[in-house]
C-alpha cells in the first residue's frame, strides 16, 4: 500500500488544470466518496498491525496534499478568471492621449499669476446678477445703451425699477463693486470670469467671452502708479522688450479713461498686416476709478483713489498663440486643443 500512496502522491503533486471542470474531475477522482484516497482508507483495515501507524501516516498526508492541490489549483483560476473579466476587450489598442489645459486656461492663470505677483488676490461673484452691481454701481445711466436688449440678456425684468432686473453679467466689474460694498480699502483685486451680451457669433464676436479686471483702491493712489502696473504686465506677458502706450478713451466707471496698446509681438513695431501697419496692437481698457462709483459702493472718495483694468482673455490668447477665430474656443476640436499641450 506504501507504494500505491507514494505513487499517488506524485500524481498529486504534478496536478494540472485549465478550467472549472477539469479541476471539479479532478476532485472527484481523488477526493471524492468512490475517489482513489477513500478506496486507500476502506483497504486501510486490511493493513498488518504492525504497519498501521506508518501507513496511517503516509495516508493522511496524501489526503492533505491532494486537498492543498485542489484548493490551490481553484485560486489559481480564479486570480486568472478575475484578470480576464477586467480586461475591456472594446478598448482600443491605441495609447490613451494626454490631456491638456485649454488655451484660455492657460493665458488666464498667466494673467492671475502676473498679477498675483504684484499683490492682487483673486475674487470671484455670480454670472447671474442684477441690474445694481453690472451697471448701476459702475455709474451706467438708466438710459445707457448697454442696458439695451440687444447687448445684455435679460432674464427677470424689474416690474417698476430698472435696478430690480436680473440679468447675466456683461462684464466682471460687478465683482468689483461686491468687493468695494463689503471691504474696507486698502483693496488690490483681480477678477477673472464668463461674461456674456447679446452679439451675433463671428470669428471675431461671440456670445459669451471670458474677461479679467483688476482693482486698486488706497490713499493717493494716481495714474503713474496704473502705468507701471500696465508696463510690468505687458512685458511679463509679452516679452521685456514690449512698450506701451496710452490713449484717451470713454467708460462710465472710470475718468480719466484710456486704452492701452503694445508694440506688436509679431513685428516688433515695424508694421505688419496683424497690426495693419501701424506696429501697435490693442490689449485692454484701464483708467481711474471715477468718484461716483467710489461713493456709490461705500467709499470715501474724498480719502480714497484707485485704478481699474479691464482685458479680454480671448484678446490676449489671440495675441499671444495667434489664434484669428474665436469660435475656436468653443468648438472644443481636438485638433486645435493638442496644439496647446506643450504650452503650459
Amino acid at each position: 500500500m506504501l507504494t500505491k500512496i507514494n505513487q499517488l502522491l506524485q500524481e498529486v503533486q504534478a496536478l494540472q488544470a485549465g478550467n472549472a471542470e477539469e479541476i471539479e474531475a479532478l476532485r472527484i477522482k481523488y477526493l471524492g466518496k468512490k475517489g482513489v484516497i477513500n478506496e486507500l482508507m476502506a483497504d486501510f483495515r486490511n493493513v498488518p498491525a504492525e504497519a498501521k501507524k506508518s501507513v496511517g501516516m503516509e495516508l493522511n498526508k496524501l489526503k492533505e496534499q491532494a486537498q492543498e492541490k485542489i484548493a490551490a489549483l481553484k485560486a489559481q483560476f480564479k486570480e486568472r478568471k478575475s484578470g480576464l473579466e477586467e480586461l475591456d476587450l472594446t478598448r482600443t489598442p491605441y495609447p490613451v492621449g494626454v490631456g491638456t489645459r485649454h488655451p484660455l486656461s492657460i493665458v488666464k492663470n498667466e494673467i492671475v499669476d502676473i498679477f498675483a505677483r504684484m499683490g492682487f488676490n483673486i475674487a470671484d461673484g455670480p454670472e447671474v446678477e442684477d441690474d445694481w452691481h453690472v451697471f448701476s454701481s459702475m455709474n451706467f445711466a438708466e438710459d445707457h445703451p448697454a442696458r439695451d436688449m440687444q447687448d445684455t440678456f435679460f432674464i427677470e425684468e424689474g416690474a417698476e425699477n430698472v435696478s430690480h432686473n436680473i440679468i447675466l453679467r456683461t462684464h466682471t466689474s460687478s465683482v468689483q463693486s461686491r468687493v468695494m460694498e463689503t471691504t474696507k480699502p486698502p483693496i488690490r483685486v483681480i477678477c477673472p470670469g464668463r461674461v456674456y451680451r447679446n452679439e451675433a457669433i463671428s470669428y471675431r464676436a461671440h456670445a459669451f467671452f471670458h474677461q479679467v479686471e483688476a482693482l486698486y483702491v488706497d490713499k493717493q493712489v494716481s495714474f503713474a502708479d496704473l502705468r507701471q502696473v500696465l508696463l510690468v504686465f505687458a512685458r511679463q506677458m509679452f516679452g521685456e522688450d514690449t512698450k506701451i502706450r496710452l490713449r484717451p478713451s470713454y467708460f462710465p466707471f472710470t475718468e480719466p479713461s484710456a486704452e492701452m496698446d503694445i508694440s506688436c509681438n509679431i513685428c516688433g513695431g515695424k508694421g505688419c498686416p496683424f497690426c495693419k501697419g501701424t506696429g501697435w496692437v490693442e490689449i485692454l481698457g484701464c483708467g481711474m476709478v471715477d468718484p461716483n462709483v467710489l461713493e456709490l459702493n461705500g467709499i470715501d472718495s474724498k480719502v480714497y483713489s484707485g485704478y481699474a483694468i479691464g482685458m479680454g482673455i480671448e484678446r490676449i490668447t489671440n495675441l499671444k498663440y495667434r489664434v484669428n477665430d474665436l469660435r475656436l474656443f468653443s468648438e472644443n476640436d481636438l485638433r486645435f486643443l493638442k496644439e496647446f499641450q506643450t504650452a503650459y
